[in-house]
C-alpha cells in the first residue's frame, strides 16, 4: 500500500483517472514533518486500507493540491481529516469553490514546513498552474503534471499515436508537448525552473511516471532543456 522512498517519505499508487479516453495512473506522496505530522501531496482516492496505512505514520495535518488539475480526491480527504489544512495551487479556488481551501501555495513555504520542504510556483501555463516541491531530507523533487513518462504500451490505437507525438511516452521523463506550448511566458518559466535546478535534487517523483531514486537533477534538467538558457 505504502512504499518507503526516502527519509520520512512514502509513496502510494491510486486508481487510474480517465481524461479524454486516456488512462492516467495516479500517485501521491506522504512526508512526515519534524513535528511528526503528515504532509500529503496530490492525494489519490481514499480507501479504508490507505487511510489505515497513513494513520499508522502519524496525524494528517496538511493536504496539498499541487496544481489546478489534481484535486479530485481532496474533498474525501478533507472529510476524513477535518483537522488538516488544505493548501492549493493558485487558481484552484475559482475552479473548486466547493472546497474549503485554507491557503494558496506561494513561492515561499509556510512556517509549518519552512526549512523542510521548499516550493516554487510554475506560473503562466494555460493548462495548469503547478507548485513544484523539494523535500530537503530526502533530496526529493515532486512534479505533478509538468514532467511525465508513460510506458509506450500504455495506450493503443490512435491514443498511442497521440501520446507519442505529445512526448508522453518519450524514453526519458519529459514535459509533454501540450504543456510546452501552453507556457505563455517562457522567460518566466526559465527563471522558475532555474530556481528548481538550484536544489540538490537526487530523487524525482512524478504523479504520472515511475519514481526515480537517483539522478533526479539530471532528469529534471533534461526534461526542461527545450526552454534553453
Amino acid at each position: 500500500m505504502l512504499t518507503a522512498f526516502g527519509p520520512d517519505v512514502w509513496l502510494a499508487a491510486g486508481p487510474e483517472t480517465r481524461i479524454a479516453g486516456f488512462a492516467y495512473p495516479t500517485r501521491m506522496a506522504i512526508v512526515r514533518l519534524a513535528d511528526g505530522s503528515l504532509w500529503i501531496w496530490s492525494p489519490v482516492a481514499l480507501t479504508p486500507a490507505l487511510a489505515a496505512a497513513v494513520d499508522g505514520l502519524g496525524p494528517v495535518r496538511h493536504l496539498i493540491a499541487p496544481n489546478t488539475l489534481h484535486h479530485l480526491s481532496v474533498g474525501a480527504w478533507q472529510a476524513a481529516y477535518p483537522a488538516a489544512h488544505l493548501h492549493a495551487a493558485p487558481g484552484l479556488r475559482a475552479r473548486r469553490p466547493d472546497l474549503e481551501i485554507d491557503a494558496d501555495l506561494a513561492d515561499t513555504a509556510p512556517p509549518a514546513w519552512a526549512g523542510q520542504i521548499d516550493q516554487i510556483i510554475m506560473r503562466g501555463n494555460r493548462i495548469a498552474t503547478e507548485a513544484v516541491f523539494f523535500h530537503r531530507a530526502s533530496a526529493t523533487a515532486l512534479f505533478t503534471d509538468l514532467i511525465q513518462q508513460f510506458d509506450a504500451q500504455a495506450f493503443s490505437g490512435w491514443r498511442r499515436v497521440v501520446a507519442r507525438l505529445d512526448l508522453m511516452t518519450a524514453p526519458a521523463p519529459t514535459v509533454p508537448r501540450k504543456f510546452r506550448l501552453a507556457f505563455t511566458n517562457r522567460a518566466a518559466a526559465r527563471v522558475a525552473i532555474n530556481r528548481v535546478l538550484a536544489w540538490p535534487i537526487e530523487r524525482l517523483v512524478m504523479a504520472h511516471g515511475p519514481a526515480i531514486g537517483q539522478g533526479g537533477h539530471a532528469a529534471v534538467a533534461k526534461a526542461f532543456n527545450w526552454l534553453g538558457d
